[in-house]
C-alpha cells in the first residue's frame, strides 16, 4: 500500500497521486510537486490515503513543500504573462498566416515552459512560429493541438440544459459517447439536440446509460407475446425510465400499460 494525496492542477483536470512524504497535508491545501512538466502548483482535492500498487503510476513523486501566500502571488503572476503570452502569439499566428486557433496559453510554475494550446483542421508547420516565440520568450516553448472537446472544457460555456459545461466544472475525463447510447434513451437523433457546444455527442448521455441497458435487459423486446393479468397481449413500446410496459391485448385489440412485475413473457401453458 502508498500512502498518496490526490492533486489537480485545474479546476476540472484530472487528478494525479503524489507521495506526501512526511509532511501534514489536508484536503483543499495547496501544494508544489514534480510534474513532467516541470514544477507545478496543484490543490489537494484528495486527503492523504492508502491506495494498492495497482492505483498508482510509479513511480510516485513527492510533494515538494505546501504552498504558501508567496506561491499563490506567483501563480496570479504567471496568469497576467499567459495573457500577455496569448496576445503575442496571436500577433505571430497572423504574420505567419497559420492555419490555426489559439485556445489557451498555459506557464508552468517554475515558468520553464511555455504552453500553446491551438486547435486546427489538419497538420500545422508551426516551426519558424516556434522560432520566434521562443526569441521573443526566451524560455522552452510547446505547441499543442487540441481537439474540439478539450477546447470546450479549456473555454467553458453554457450547455443546452442551462447549466455550466460539465467538463469545464467537475469531469476530470472525457468518456466514450456513442449514438447508441441516444437510441437507447429513446431521444431525439436530431444532431442540434444531442450535441453540446464542442459539436460532439453530448457527455451527459453516458450518465444513466449504464440504468438503461440494465432495465432494458429485464424489459420484453418489442413484439414479444406475454401474459398479463387480463391475458394474453403483444408488447407495443417500453418506458424504461418507468419499466413499464405497453400491452395490444389479443381479445380486446385494447393497449394498456402494465409494470414489469404483472407480465410474464410466453403463454400461459409454457409458464412454470
Amino acid at each position: 500500500m502508498y500512502e498518496v494525496v490526490g492533486v489537480r492542477f485545474k479546476k476540472a483536470g484530472k487528478i494525479y497521486y503524489f507521495d506526501p512524504d512526511s509532511l501534514v497535508i489536508e484536503k483543499d491545501s495547496h501544494v508544489i510537486v514534480e510534474t513532467a512538466r516541470g514544477i507545478e502548483y496543484g490543490k489537494v482535492v484528495v486527503g492523504q490515503k492508502s491506495v494498492s500498487e495497482n492505483d498508482v503510476v510509479l513511480p510516485l513523486k513527492k510533494v515538494i513543500r505546501i504552498a504558501d501566500q508567496r506561491d499563490a502571488l506567483k501563480v496570479e503572476e504567471n496568469k497576467q504573462a499567459a495573457k500577455n503570452a496569448f496576445a503575442i502569439c496571436q500577433t505571430k499566428i497572423k504574420e505567419h498566416n497559420l492555419e490555426m486557433k489559439l485556445v489557451d496559453v498555459e506557464y508552468t510554475f517554475d515558468r520553464n515552459k511555455i504552453i500553446f494550446y491551438f486547435t486546427a483542421d489538419g497538420r500545422v508547420d508551426f516551426r519558424e512560429l516556434v522560432k520566434d516565440l521562443a526569441a521573443v520568450f526566451r524560455t522552452r516553448i510547446e505547441l499543442r493541438q487540441i481537439g474540439v472537446r478539450d477546447e470546450a472544457k479549456m473555454l467553458g460555456g453554457i450547455g443546452p440544459c442551462g447549466r455550466l459545461l460539465c467538463c469545464s466544472t467537475f469531469l476530470g475525463d472525457f468518456e466514450p459517447v456513442s449514438i447508441k447510447m441516444a437510441k437507447d434513451q429513446n431521444l431525439s437523433l436530431n444532431p442540434a439536440k444531442i450535441s453540446g457546444l464542442c459539436g460532439r455527442l453530448m457527455c451527459c448521455l453516458k450518465y444513466e446509460n449504464d440504468n438503461y441497458e440494465a432495465t432494458k435487459e429485464e424489459l420484453p423486446d418489442l413484439g414479444t407475446v406475454v401474459t398479463t393479468p387480463l391475458g394474453l397481449g403483444k408488447v407495443v413500446s417500453v418506458n424504461i425510465l418507468d419499466s413499464t410496459a405497453q400491452i395490444e391485448l389479443n381479445e380486446t385489440t385494447r393497449i394498456l400499460e402494465f409494470a414489469l412485475d404483472e407480465i410474464v413473457v410466453g403463454f400461459p401453458e409454457v409458464i412454470d
